[in-house]
């Protein structure tokens, strides 16, 4: 890996710690419920590991992603975990949620093009129709965001976290369509950012029969 890869990886840790740091901060003077406060930390380590996923992938699974797969990886976490929850972001701006629900797709699709390259194994990527490439990235990040919205269902039911926005804040069950519309809208912003970096995809690769290569998710054999 390059000097530069590592230098953005030191710099989100730094970033990663300060907002740990502001975490603790909260947590000690109160700002939240002690629960809560606790749930912030918890979430700030975690987000800090998540910055060395693609090496422990690459140790442990050995796999090794794009360098711009992970760049941009580390930038959903940027504002999700960090900006997102531990900074409340998703509390003040009222749109937050449906930005992550638009980048997040858009990290998956290039995940699933690297699958689809990895799955090919030896066969040049020139060979190889552009539109299974769109269609396999489209498909991928659309399943998974069905298994997100599993996941909140799942949470929901269990400890009642409201994720899925079935109920008020003060826990006024919503009626009828309404109780659908964060699914739902969860859901419809999700195709978008799937269906944005497919047609971003189209348009740089036209006339680059090698494109998709630049996503290929290497499979690490040591002898």
């Amino acid at each position: 890996m390059s000097g530069h890869y590592h230098r953005i990886q030191r710099l989100f840790t730094v970033f990663g710690f300060l907002v740990l740091a502001f975490s603790i901060w909260e947590f000690f003077q109160g700002v939240y419920p002690q629960s809560q406060g606790l749930m912030f930390i918890a979430q700030a380590i975690l987000g800090i590991l998540l910055i060395f996923v693609p090496e422990y992938s690459k140790k442990l699974l050995k796999v090794q992603l794009p360098n711009a797969t992970v760049y941009f990886y580390w930038f959903f976490l940027l504002i999700s975990v960090f900006m997102g929850t531990i900074l409340h972001l998703i509390e003040i701006v009222s749109f937050w949620d449906k930005i992550l629900h638009a980048v997040s797709p858009m990290v998956l699709t290039a995940v699933g093009y690297g699958l689809i390259c990895m799955l090919l194994k030896n066969t040049p990527v020139k060979q190889v129709s552009p539109w299974l490439f769109l269609l396999m990235g489209f498909a991928f990040a659309g399943l998974c965001g069905i298994f997100w919205e599993f996941w909140e269902f799942i949470c929901d039911s269990i400890g009642g976290m409201n994720l899925q926005r079935y109920a008020t804040l003060e826990g006024t069950p919503f009626i009828g369509r309404d109780a659908l519309m964060d699914t739902m809208g969860d859901l419809f912003t999700n195709t978008i950012g799937a269906a944005l970096m497919g047609v971003i995809a189209y348009v740089q690769g036209r006339g680059n029969p090698d494109y998709f290569e630049s996503y290929r998710i290497q499979k690490i054999n040591h002898k």
